[in-house]
């Protein structure tokens, strides 16, 4: 075991799977002499040189149209989006491109594709800087989605997203990069598609993923010492869901909580619920609640910045009133 703060996490899934396998490479702005704009690419470029850590001009739809080019020649990319917002511009190159092509060939090609970087809301960034786009794509067929939220998890689901056959979006939040914890050493991969019991409970089941997963520990540490016992799952794998596990807990609690960042309208939360529904509708003794950001674009001023997001007590005040019978 060995402490590292989030980016170095990345930093080092990246190094060590551009030093297992020659065909993985990076591209995107600022990847390479700078480092990155969150330094997840640092050192990187003087290492494997400027034909594996590609900069490319400020053109998010070209150079991820050459990713999914150079995925289909056998090549493993890793397109680095210096702020996940930015890549509404090569919509197009991920939902038509890298969904689709593995089906519209037949199966002759594989888009082995991750693409990676900051997203979520900062600490006054505005509103085009802090996109939850994570439902932007949700729908999008030949994908998968991944949210990270641990140093731990960073690293592994780094690595098995490179090695992945499948394009990868794979969701950094901006605040977590200096989070540091103890990860294990040598070659540490997780799986893609399942969900994390990061607690176990018996009174409510609270499902969120990314920065969420941090304001859910504070406000179970509240409700545990009012003798509300919550099982905490931290979701990962944003498509697909680990349905298995999620069903399992909802089966043992009967009562469910979504906490997300993303917005309400349209958002993971609300997959999630519909699911659920399928799947458990006989097993809720309450109906499921979500708890989300608001449908407005992000405002710049902090104090209305934190009003948009949901915080700890709100998640207090919820799973407090589904174990009461009172929502």
């Amino acid at each position: 075991m060995a402490e590292t703060l989030l980016f170095n996490a990345l930093r080092d899934a990246i190094d060590e799977e551009m030093a297992r396998d020659p065909y993985v490479c990076v591209m995107g702005e600022d990847v390479g002499q700078y480092g990155g704009s969150y330094k997840v690419t640092k050192d990187l470029y003087e290492k494997y040189g400027e034909l594996r850590v590609l900069d490319t001009p400020i053109a998010e739809n070209s150079f991820t149209g050459m990713a999914v080019g150079a995925a289909m020649t056998g090549l493993r990319p890793i397109v680095e989006g210096m702020n996940m917002g930015f890549l509404l511009l090569a919509f197009n190159q991920i939902s038509n491109n890298m969904g689709m092509l593995r089906y519209t060939s037949g199966g002759n090609y594989t888009i082995p594709t991750v693409v990676r970087g900051p997203g979520g809301v900062g600490r006054q960034l505005g509103a085009e800087h802090s996109q939850r786009l994570e439902a932007y794509f949700h729908a999008v067929p030949g994908i998968k989605i991944v949210a990270v939220s641990t140093p731990t998890n960073a690293k592994g689901l780094m690595k098995a997203a490179i090695r992945d056959n499948n394009p990868v979006l794979f969701f950094e939040h901006v605040l977590l990069y200096n989070l540091s914890e103890d990860i294990p050493s040598g070659d540490y991969v997780c799986a893609l598609d399942q969900a994390e019991l990061v607690q176990e409970g018996s009174d409510v089941t609270i499902l969120t993923y990314s920065r969420m997963r941090h304001h859910c520990l504070k406000a179970v540490e509240q409700l545990e010492a009012e003798g509300v016992s919550v099982e905490l799952i931290d979701l990962i794998s944003l498509k697909p869901f680990d349905m298995e596990t999620i069903t399992r807990s909802i089966r043992k609690t009967h009562k469910v909580l979504v906490v997300e960042e993303c917005m309400k309208t349209g958002g993971i939360g609300a997959e999630l619920i519909a699911l659920i529904t399928e799947h458990c509708f006989d097993d809720l003794d309450a109906r499921p609640v979500r708890l989300s950001s608001q449908d407005i674009p992000t405002p710049y001023n902090g104090a209305l910045e934190n009003l948009t997001i949901i915080q700890p007590h709100q998640i207090v005040d919820a799973a407090r009133q589904l174990k009461a019978g009172l929502i």
